[in-house]
């Protein structure tokens, strides 16, 4: 019984892996289709979870889903319903992205240690806290999102080698090793934008 959950476990976490490889890789290329297979990944991510326990990266994976169609929405329209380029947060939105950091690690740490049977509260609490605030600015289309998920991959990584998910901790390495290249992807096309734009003042 175990070892067919296992096995189980590993098809589902492939499928998930393949689909979140893909995702981030058109995140990085600034494609608004990333959020269709992020959601995908999302949803057999939540099953994982579930079984392995780690309550925090429920909701978090819930929480991405929302972002991710409140994002694809967002990347199409903006706020003028015209496609919303990339850009740096602005010191209100630094603070929010902190806030968010401090606000689910302690909603995260209570709820974690008096209402489940968590065995890594405070563990599972940090790298849900910097990966919410980094899906927030995402969403956004901030440059400054990568910094805050790789935070977040970078504690998640022996995380899940505890639980003995390696599948998924290989896919966070790979999202970390990614996301420093989509913040220079980023960077670049933000450079070439603000170029044009000295240009056509000239």
């Amino acid at each position: 019984m175990i070892m067919e959950l296992l096995t189980h476990l590993t098809v589902l976490q492939w499928i998930g892996t393949l689909f979140g490889v893909t995702q981030v890789l058109l995140a990085r290329k600034n494609n608004i289709n990333n959020y269709l297979f992020g959601i995908v990944s999302i949803l057999i991510s939540l099953w994982v979870l579930y079984v392995s326990r780690l309550y925090a990266d429920i909701l978090l994976n819930l929480y991405y889903l929302v972002m991710s169609i409140y994002g694809w929405f967002y990347w199409k329209m903006g706020k003028k319903n015209t496609e919303t380029p990339i850009s740096y947060s602005s010191g209100k939105e630094h603070q929010i992205a902190i806030g968010i950091v401090i606000g689910c690690f302690l909603l995260m740490v209570y709820w974690l240690g008096q209402h489940t049977d968590s065995d890594v509260p405070y563990w599972d609490a940090i790298v849900c806290a910097f990966a919410w605030a980094g899906m927030w600015l995402m969403a956004k289309r901030k440059i400054e999102n990568w910094v805050y998920l790789n935070i977040s991959n970078f504690i998640s990584v022996p995380l899940l080698i505890y639980k003995g998910l390696y599948i998924y901790a290989g896919l966070t390495i790979f999202l970390f090793i990614v996301a420093v290249s989509g913040y220079i992807e980023w960077k670049k096309i933000l450079n070439n934008g603000s170029k044009k734009e000295q240009q056509a003042a000239t």
